[in-house]
């Protein structure tokens, strides 16, 4: 049964098919699939941003994800049951020459999952885009579905899995099926990111484990996570900052653990460092 956009009022499926008109759809209908893990190296093997967003988001090579977000887009969420679900994989998204990386675990069953954007639609999404808002780093201060016209000011967001898992939890198998894109992406926007935003530990380990595939210099033992750290790795295409931050989950968020301060400290350290001479690639 098709449903209606809830901005623009268009009918679609749940899950949305690729090249069907949802707004930001990186995916043409003829966009290529990955099935399994090697067709996932091969297809994440482009030096096209753009392509590696489209193929992104129609991969298949999960099949215990690929079951768990389309449920989930059939079932919905009793809230969300008269909007259709997106119910594919979120691509990267931002600026394509980002100097600010923002990086997390996965999308969420009942947010990106829905809305078809990275942090969008969900608690999480409302506090981390409110606080990119307050310090200048987004033009406004809600991220409430895919086309509503908000955009990252040199600033992208990227998540390690890209399907949204069971209970939030995917498997270290599913981990690193989807580590090929994850690399790729980074590799394509290491040459002008100057801080690196990590949410969280999955986050952060995921990041260090990607930097060094692509040959960067990360001490050893490796530097351990925590709210506000910072540390400097040299990766082939330059220096850049590594900056921890808490998850805007709502357990961290309502307890206090993270607050919207502590949030804006390390998106301002972000900017700061990212105001510095362009690196050279």
């Amino acid at each position: 049964m098709k449903l209606r956009h809830p901005l623009t009022g268009e009918l679609f499926e749940s899950p949305v098919p690729p090249g069907t008109g949802w707004p930001e759809d990186p995916a043409a209908s003829d966009t290529p699939v990955a099935h399994n893990p090697g067709e996932v190296v091969e297809l994440a093997a482009t030096d096209d941003l753009a392509e590696l967003d489209a193929r992104v988001s129609v991969c298949r090579a999960c099949p215990r994800l690929v079951q768990w977000r389309e449920d989930v887009a059939v079932g919905k969420r009793k809230s969300f049951a008269d909007q259709p679900y997106w119910g594919r994989p979120i691509a990267g998204w931002g600026v394509a020459e980002p100097e600010i990386l923002i990086v997390g675990l996965a999308p969420a069953a009942n947010g990106g999952n829905r809305t078809g954007r990275v942090f969008t639609g969900d608690r999480s999404g409302d506090w981390l885009f409110a606080a990119l808002h307050r310090v200048g780093l987004a033009n406004q201060p809600t991220s409430e579905h895919a086309g509503d016209g908000l955009q990252l000011i040199r600033t992208r967001m990227i998540a390690a899995v890209r399907c949204a898992p069971p209970l939030n939890k995917p498997t270290p198998s599913e981990r690193d099926t989807c580590a090929p894109w994850y690399r790729s992406e980074l590799e394509l926007v290491l040459p002008s990111t100057r801080a690196i935003i990590c949410l969280g530990k999955f986050g952060y380990d995921a990041l260090l484990a990607g930097l060094i595939a692509l040959g960067a210099d990360v001490p050893r033992p490796r530097p351990k996570f925590g709210h506000g750290v910072e540390y400097r790795i040299l990766t082939p295409y330059g220096e850049v900052t590594v900056l921890g931050c808490f998850h805007p989950s709502q357990q961290n968020t309502f307890t206090g653990k993270l607050t919207e301060a502590m949030t804006d400290a390390v998106l301002t350290r972000a900017k700061e460092l990212s105001t510095g001479t362009p690196k050279v690639s």
